[in-house]
């Protein structure tokens, strides 16, 4: 089931993408976003943590008026509880984004691999980062659901969480 979504969110991407006109890279439609966030852990992975905070930073290009495209990186801190270890992760992605109008509400997703530091047996897994949040000309809010596919016998690593990222300008 998760790979049909993954399927059909990728095919309507790809068929708004190619139904719109380009524009030219400007400092008016790319830029870079910085930004926090703070999280939870669920399923098995809150059994061994209780708190996540992290960074982030992405370089954004509108593709058209209403879709962004970029790349994304940043540091993920999950605080250990009880005897169990801190650990971190390191994403990776293509970054897309949906913005029906040029103030207000978007939708959009990160997808890539994430590393994983200071854990033994694995080093990391596909992730996926669905979002939904409001933008306006310089800050982006937005609520997340992120989620790490690692081997089979590793806890996937899963967290919900809030994020605020402001948008730095090109000049």
């Amino acid at each position: 089931m998760k790979r049909l979504f993954i399927s059909a969110v990728a095919l309507f991407t790809v068929a708004q993408v190619s139904a719109q006109k380009p524009e030219e890279v400007s400092n008016k439609n790319s830029w870079l976003k910085a930004g926090i966030s703070a999280s939870v852990p669920v399923g098995k992975l809150s059994d061994y943590s209780s708190f996540a905070a992290g960074v982030e930073v992405s370089g954004q290009f509108m593709r058209t008026k209403n879709f962004g495209i970029g790349i994304t990186s940043g540091y993920t801190h999950f605080f250990a509880k009880d005897n169990a270890e801190d650990f971190g992760t390191i994403p990776l992605g293509l970054m897309l984004r949906y913005y029906p109008m040029s103030k207000g509400f978007f939708v959009g997703t990160d997808v890539g691999y994430t590393f994983l530091t200071n854990t033994s047996g694995s080093t990391g897994g596909f992730y996926v980062k669905p979002q939904l949040g409001y933008h306006n000309y310089n800050w982006n809010f937005y609520g997340f659901y992120n989620q790490v596919f690692q081997k089979t016998g590793y806890i996937d690593v899963q967290n919900v969480g809030a994020a605020a990222t402001y948008n730095i300008r090109f000049k």
